[in-house]
């Protein structure tokens, strides 16, 4: 099959950019969701360069010596399609005393302009607020208004007016090959040095490669939280902080928060609290706008300076340039501005969707390789590193894979036996398992508890 081929071409190269050794292991069977683009492909590579990421990881002994055991035994071949693609769509699966959830505002979604199609993202209140406020809709308006309200209006003007008031809508377009080819011609994942330190040891042990590692996360959403719940999951501790005024939706948390402690801090009144975490931790990773993050103090450059030792890993929608590091965006709204959504529309005319948030989940799994990487590199030579990402440099990658004119067929499958229960403040959550096994075997994710919110403090090492 086609998407095998994709597959093994980019988890080689991804390996290689992150310094890896040649030996790949193939494909053996295709991850089933049904696109026209070679999503199943792409999320198989991504989820497999994190397996190899932490098979890499041989536990670091406290006397400095890397100890005989290997990390993860086969990690690859253990790699089930039928889990990662449940993964994958893990929200679909989500739920709450065995009720579904749905996750989608009714002000996200397609509309019709009066020139073609826009994608809004209305999921979060404030969002959801300047939509309202930029077309002149009433404080509850709902989708029928704003369908009327986007139909008189071009697809330029109804985006430029909602992202005006802080809004996110995007027009939805066609692919655009020559970006495109320039975004491919970039690493998908870049590394970087920023500074001379000290190596750190760990005490880690082959069940747990990330034991002892502090990742102060600064992510929402899915992707940076798909990658902070995959270095839980081999054993990190992950702090998880979330401003007061603008906390993460319970529902998003149950989705991608498991193996984490949350806190709630403002840290633009609470520079030294957020000092003496960072002074302790090992990872930063970030998925807010990077102009945001700069406005923090809280630049590659800055970290690097203060925090010697630590690996920061940057997320971002659009990239880190001067023209993208202030713009907002989701997954969905990438979809639709580089031609994804057109790509994957059933009648040529009306767009479509990827079968999963995959520009979103690829992006955390290979952050996370990146950072399991750039963290065993730390241990033996030292240095304070980068890892770097973006939804729409991964959305560029899809875009150059192996298209067909219609989606694959792909086998129906069973997901329960890739669900797990929860117990979660007297509720019953199911949700999907983990896409990686850990040495070699299958185990649950720790539960999530976003109610309970811990002390802004690392747990002892």
């Amino acid at each position: 099959m086609m998407s095998g081929t994709d597959a093994d071409a980019l988890l080689t190269r991804v390996w290689s950019e992150l310094g890896g050794d040649d030996a790949t292991p193939r494909m053996a069977a295709p991850v089933p969701l049904a696109s026209q683009s070679a999503t199943g492909a792409l999320a198989w590579a991504s989820v497999a360069a994190a397996s190899l990421a932490a098979n890499a990881l041989a536990p670091i002994a406290r006397s400095g010596d890397e100890a005989s055991t290997p990390g993860l035994s086969t990690p690859v071949a253990h790699l089930d399609p039928v889990r990662i693609a449940v993964a994958y769509t893990s929200e679909r699966h989500l739920r709450i005393n065995d009720r579904a959830v749905d996750v989608w505002s009714p002000l996200s979604g397609f509309f019709s302009a009066s020139d073609g199609w826009v994608r809004t993202h209305g999921n979060y209140p404030h969002h959801a607020a300047a939509i309202r406020r930029a077309l002149g809709l009433r404080e509850d308006a709902g989708k029928d208004e704003l369908r009327r309200a986007l139909s008189s209006r071009s697809m330029r003007e109804a985006s430029e007016a909602i992202t005006a008031e802080g809004g996110l809508c995007v027009p939805v377009s066609q692919e655009d090959p020559v970006l495109d080819e320039a975004l491919r011609g970039t690493p998908l994942i870049r590394t970087a040095l920023l500074g001379e330190a000290a190596p750190r040891v760990h005490a880690a042990s082959a069940d747990a490669p990330l034991r002892g590692i502090r990742v102060l996360d600064l992510t929402r959403v899915i992707a940076g939280p798909v990658a902070t719940r995959t270095l839980a999951l081999f054993g990190a501790d992950v702090l998880r902080i979330d401003p007061p005024a603008l906390p993460e939706p319970e529902l998003q948390l149950l989705d991608t928060g498991h193996g984490k402690r949350f806190i709630q801090l403002d840290i633009r009144r609470s520079p030294a609290t957020l000092d003496a975490l960072l002074q302790e931790a090992d990872v930063l990773v970030t998925g807010y706008r990077p102009s945001a993050i700069d406005a923090l103090g809280l630049s590659p450059d800055a970290v690097a300076q203060k925090y010697p030792g630590i690996v920061v890993a940057r997320l971002s929608a659009w990239g880190f340039g001067a023209g993208d590091a202030d713009r907002r965006g989701f997954d969905s709204l990438v979809q639709a501005a580089t031609g994804i959504a057109m790509l994957e529309s059933v009648d040529g005319q009306t767009p479509g969707v990827l079968p999963a948030q995959a520009l979103d989940h690829s992006a955390g799994y290979l952050l996370a390789a990146a950072i399991m990487t750039l963290l065993r590199r730390q241990s033996r030579e030292g240095g304070t590193w980068l890892a770097e990402t973006s939804l729409r440099r991964i959305a560029a990658e899809l875009l150059g894979m192996t298209r067909t004119a219609q989606p694959e067929p792909v086998e129906s499958f069973d997901p329960l036996p890739h669900l797990q229960r929860l117990d979660i403040d007297g509720r019953g959550v199911m949700t999907a398992g983990p896409a990686l096994p850990v040495h070699g075997r299958w185990i649950d994710f720790q539960a999530p508890r976003p109610g309970a919110i811990a002390r802004p403090e690392w747990l002892p090492r």
